[in-house]
């Protein structure tokens, strides 16, 4: 009698273990790579470059087994290009600002960016209205404060 007690008690306990689920490892964890891109550029083909890159690297990241979570944040005079009244931009540099708004458009439509963000300080000193702004652009108070914020989220600030 005392042998089965032992052995029902062991089973019990094993059957017990048995059914606890492992802690994932590190290993089958979901990468995240976070980054917040803080984008002043004034001259468009830079500007344009550094979009590029940004969604090479998000591509090398996806292939690399990452899930991208990336912000770009738009300041200084960056922020012509992120505003729809193409008189504020030099004529010299409207192709090229329609190009940065559609490659803004299209990085959100296909999620390559979860955010893309504008400060408002420098809006009126550029004589930017902020109903001017693409619908993909989220308007904030102060884009180092945002920036700041993703920061303590865990994401990099990067300063392309």
């Amino acid at each position: 009698m005392k042998r089965m007690l032992v052995h029902t008690l062991a089973a019990v306990a094993l059957a017990g273990c048995a059914s606890m689920s492992p802690e994932p490892s590190a290993a089958t964890a979901s990468k995240e790579m976070r980054m917040a891109f803080d984008i002043t550029d004034a001259a468009t083909q830079p500007l344009i470059v550094k979009l590029e890159t940004i969604e090479i690297t998000r591509k090398q990241l996806v292939d690399a087994g990452y899930t991208p979570r990336i912000v770009m944040a738009f300041r200084g005079n960056a922020s012509f290009f992120t505003q729809t009244d193409m008189s504020l931009v030099k004529e010299a540099d409207r192709a090229d600002a329609a190009k940065i708004q559609g490659m803004i458009r299209r990085f959100k439509e296909a999620s390559v960016v979860e955010s893309v963000e504008q400060c408002n300080i420098p809006l009126a000193s550029r004589k930017i209205q902020p109903q001017n702004l693409m619908h993909e652009v989220k308007l904030v108070p102060n884009g180092w404060i945002a920036l700041a914020e993703y920061q303590k989220k865990g994401y990099a600030y990067i300063a392309p």
